[in-house]
C-alpha cells in the first residue's frame, strides 16, 4: 500500500473542499471496498478524507411519504430499520443477501452504491484492464469470465456491478442526493451508474468532489408482493452470478404496475421499462412472467464461461416474478429457494 495523508472532516463543506481541491483525494467511510483495492494497489489515492464524523446517519420520512436515508446509515442499521422492514422489506432483504454481518455493520449507504466491480482482472495490477489503466485491455474478453456481463457491455469491458442494494434501489425508482463544489443537485438513480461504453474507468455520473448526502425512496407500493432472488455460487457471503428485485402492485387478479431490476448481468443494474409494461394488465402467469424475462435480456450476450447467465436470468425472472405474486418473497435467512 502506498503512503498517504489523512484528514478528518467535521462538516460536508470542509469535506467538499478537501477532496474538490485535490484530484488525488478520495473519500472513505467504512472502507469496506476502497481499503482492500488500495492494499491490492489498484487504488492509489494520496489523501483519505474522513467524512465519518458528519451529520448523514438518519432515516427520516419526507413530505411525499417516502424516507430519506443519510449516506453513512450502516447496511445493518437500514436492512433492521422497523420503517424500512415494515414499508420497505425488498431493500431490506436484498441488504440481508449481501456481504456478512461484519461487513454489513461497517457498510454505508452512500459506499454501497460507489463498490467497484469484483472482477478478477480489475483486481489483479499485473493483467490487463480497462477500468483499472484505460486503454490496456481487457483480459475478461477471451479469458476466464464466468461472473461477467451479459448485458450492456462493450469492446472496453465487461464487469458487472456487485451490489445487492443497489438493485433493490433501481426497482424502487430511488433519487441519489450528492453536494460538490457546484452546490447540490439529485440524480435519478436510473442515472447513477453508467455502462462501460468507452470509458469503463468511470463507473458513476459523480464528478470529482462531490460527495453522496442521502438516498431517497418515494412512498412504498408494493406491500408483501415482492422479493429479492439471489443465485449464486455459495450460500452465503458470495457475489450473485444471477439477482432479480421485483415489486408487483395487484389490483384483485390484475397486475397495476411492475418493476423488475437485474443484478450480477451488467455494469450497473439492469431495468427495463417496456418489460414492465408488457406485465401490466396481465394476470400473474408464468407466460406473462417469461414474456417480460424476454424484453429485459433482450440482445443478451456471452463471452463463453457465463453463457449460462442468459438461461439462468430468464429462469430467475419468472421465478422471482412468481413469488412476488403470490407474496412469498425470498427469505434470506433460508438458502433455499422458494
Amino acid at each position: 500500500m502506498m503512503n498517504f495523508s489523512y484528514a478528518r472532516a467535521e462538516s460536508v463543506g470542509e469535506a467538499i473542499a478537501a477532496v474538490s481541491g485535490d484530484p488525488h483525494a478520495r473519500y472513505i467511510a467504512g472502507g469496506t471496498n476502497l481499503v482492500d483495492l488500495m492494499k491490492y494497489d489498484v487504488e492509489r489515492p494520496g489523501r483519505l478524507v474522513d467524512i465519518t464524523r458528519l451529520p448523514l446517519r438518519e432515516i427520516a420520512a419526507t413530505a411525499g411519504g417516502g424516507i430519506r436515508i443519510g449516506a453513512l446509515v450502516p447496511n445493518s442499521d437500514l436492512a433492521y430499520d422497523a420503517r424500512v422492514e415494515r414499508d420497505y422489506p425488498l431493500l431490506a432483504s436484498a441488504i440481508l443477501a449481501g456481504a456478512s454481518a461484519q461487513l454489513r455493520n461497517a457498510a454505508t449507504t452512500g459506499g454501497n452504491l460507489l463498490q467497484r466491480t469484483r472482477c478478477y482482472y480489475f483486481y489483479d495490477v499485473g493483467a490487463p484492464c480497462n477500468k483499472r489503466a484505460p486503454g490496456s485491455g481487457c483480459g475478461a474478453i477471451g479469458g476466464v469470465n464466468r461472473i461477467h456481463a451479459i448485458l450492456g457491455a462493450s469492446e472496453s469491458c465487461i464487469a458487472t456491478h456487485p451490489s445487492d442494494m443497489c438493485v433493490a434501489l433501481a426497482a424502487l425508482e430511488a433519487v441519489v442526493h450528492v453536494a460538490g463544489p457546484g452546490g447540490e443537485r439529485t440524480i435519478a438513480f436510473e442515472d447513477f451508474h453508467r455502462l462501460p461504453g468507452d470509458r469503463p474507468e468511470a463507473d458513476n455520473t459523480l464528478r470529482h468532489g462531490e460527495l453522496i448526502t442521502a438516498v431517497e425512496l418515494p412512498a412504498p407500493r408494493f406491500g408483501p408482493h415482492h422479493t429479492y432472488l439471489k443465485l449464486r455460487d455459495r450460500l452465503s457471503y458470495a457475489f450473485a452470478l444471477v439477482s432479480v428485485a421485483a415489486g408487483l402492485e395487484l389490483e384483485g387478479d390484475t397486475i397495476r404496475d411492475a418493476r423488475v431490476a437485474l443484478g450480477g448481468v451488467a455494469h450497473k443494474p439492469w431495468r427495463v421499462p417496456e418489460a414492465e409494461t408488457l406485465l401490466r394488465g396481465q394476470k400473474p402467469s408464468r407466460e406473462a412472467f417469461g414474456a417480460a424475462a424476454e424484453r429485459l435480456l433482450q440482445g443478451a450476450r456471452g463471452q463463453g464461461d457465463n453463457d449460462f447467465k442468459i438461461e439462468l436470468a430468464r429462469r430467475a425472472v419468472v421465478r422471482a416474478l412468481e413469488q412476488a405474486a403470490a407474496a412469498t418473497p425470498q427469505r434470506q435467512s433460508d438458502k433455499s429457494i422458494n
